[in-house]
């Protein structure tokens, strides 16, 4: 009696524990239902379709939450909540995805749409054709592999594969991705793309290319609304003839402005011109460009290149002129090398269109021999070749002889001459001094101290070799072991050869 007991209770445990089971089991499969809204013909088929499984067949219509899948045909599974659909398939979710191919698995536990074949989504104004794409909706996303086409409005997308995210509509494309459009055509290996904002972000080498500007970099983002790039990493820019370079470029064509950062370089190939510094601005409307830090202008002539360094280095379009013609401004701590002539100044200005270099503040002209000062120089130019130089208010010219002994010349103003890049010859105007060194086979014998208030000055390959006097001088010649120490030098001599550019290199050096 009491066994017979124990094993009824034995069994209503057991029933209770089934029961319970059951219970947890249904409720953990609770949201999973997929509802059968309609078919024309409904089969049970266990040896042709399968334990638990339903045939559908004609205008099948299903339900599951908030989504609908239509298709000619299906294979509803009950026990396990899932769909093979076949033919017309199309998934419905809300009014704005949509979903179609020729056929289709969906699992409504884990919420996975796999459609294949012929495959379009449609989520506003965005549409992807692709063979085989995955629908997670718990994750919120959508993947396709074997090729796919994205288009939005008019813009067309291809890639090997990618990815969606429907809350933020990222898509992520990967695999020879190219993009185009009217305005452009983009080129990379892959890239996530914003549908809301309209944002590409590039991720390995990448080519913009528009009807009059290209764009290489290997990492950055384009604004497709604003016509906005921010490109890094050997990044690359050419429009209208001119290059840009630098570690990271910014343009906006609207505006016609770009910026530069790091290892800036602007070609302009029409002047056979480089600028480079490690910041620069751009103004493509104005044709302006500056650059900042380590500034260095590259003259390429073709006889000889002119290298020009300053803190800021300036380029505009001359806007006195109705032809193409610009103007170089060069700002503070200017040097200037080249194989015939070197500079060094506080600031200068250079007229494409008078083909003329303008100096200030204290500029000092290297030729050969010789140092030139003076308040203000200008230089002309003529087939990219040294014409003429003239020098106003306390114009010097100076020579060394020897550690202690120096030509000299000082007067109000200079006009110098060059013939194939070398001075030929001065000629001083107002205020005529000089400091002659006579020699007898190399060797100084004595010195000529001359005030006339004209003369001119002849050299003879960038050495002084006469001097003539125009009006009538007033001078004193000394032997050498007789010419006063205190006569030696005329007013405001000064021998700046330490500053002396003697290299390209050594325009970046300031003692």
């Amino acid at each position: 009696m009491i066994l017979s007991q124990h094993k009824r209770f034995f069994r209503l445990s057991l029933l209770m524990l089934c029961l319970q089971l059951s219970l947890q089991v249904a409720s953990g499969q609770k949201g999973t239902t997929i509802d059968i809204l309609n078919a024309d013909l409904t089969a049970y088929d266990e040896l042709q379709i399968g334990n638990d499984a339903t045939k559908l067949i004609g205008n099948v219509r299903l339900k599951h939450e908030d989504v609908v899948m239509t298709c000619d045909s299906a294979y509803f599974y009950q026990s396990t909540s899932s769909v093979d659909a076949f033919s017309n398939v199309r998934v419905q979710q809300g009014d704005t995805l949509t979903l179609t191919g020729d056929r289709a698995y969906y699992d409504g536990i884990s919420k996975i749409a796999r459609v294949r074949n012929n495959v379009e989504l449609v989520n506003k104004d965005i549409t992807l054709l692709t063979d085989s794409l995955n629908y997670d909706r718990a994750a919120g996303f959508t993947y396709y592999f074997g090729g796919g086409i994205l288009t939005q409005e008019d813009s067309r997308l291809t890639s090997g594969r990618g990815r969606y995210i429907l809350d933020s509509e990222d898509f992520y494309f990967m695999d020879s991705v190219v993009i185009v459009n009217p305005e452009y055509t983009i080129h990379t290996d892959s890239m996530r793309y914003n549908t809301r904002q309209e944002i590409s972000y590039f991720s390995g080498p990448t080519e913009i290319t528009g009807e009059d500007r290209y764009i290489y970099c290997e990492n950055g983002w384009y604004d497709m609304q604003q016509d906005i790039s921010y490109v890094t990493n050997n990044a690359y820019m050419e429009e209208a003839g001119r290059i840009l370079k630098g570690d990271s470029l910014y343009y906006e064509a609207e505006q016609g402005f770009g910026r530069a950062i790091s290892n800036v370089e602007l070609i302009d190939t029409a002047q056979n011109m480089i600028l480079k510094g490690n910041y620069g601005l751009y103004y493509s409307d104005q044709e302006t460009a500056m650059v900042t830090d380590s500034a260095l202008m590259i003259q390429i002539d073709g006889s000889d290149t002119m290298y020009v360094h300053a803190d800021t280095l300036r380029t505009l379009q001359n806007p006195d002129m109705e032809e193409q013609s610009r103007i170089l401004r060069a700002y503070y701590k200017v040097k200037i090398f080249r194989t015939d002539l070197q500079v060094m100044c506080d600031s200068l200005v250079y007229v494409e269109a008078d083909s003329a270099f303008d100096f200030f503040g204290e500029p000092v002209i290297w030729s050969d021999e010789n140092q030139l000062t003076a308040s203000h120089i200008r230089i002309y130019m003529v087939d990219q070749q040294l014409e003429r130089m003239q020098l106003n208010g306390v114009a010097f010219v100076a020579s060394q002889k020897d550690s202690v002994s120096f030509d000299q010349m000082r007067g109000k103003e200079m006009t110098g001459y060059f013939k194939e890049n070398k001075l030929d010859r001065i000629l001083v105007s107002g205020n005529g001094q000089t400091i002659y060194y006579a020699t007898d086979q190399d060797v100084i014998v004595g010195a000529n101290k001359t005030v006339a208030s004209d003369l001119t000055i002849y050299l003879k390959e960038n050495k002084i070799s006469s001097v003539v006097y125009i009006s009538k001088p007033d001078g004193t010649y000394y032997p050498l072991s007789l010419f006063p120490a205190e006569e030696r030098r005329l007013s405001d001599f000064k021998w700046l050869e330490a500053w002396r550019p003697l290299s390209w290199e050594d325009i970046f050096i300031w003692k």
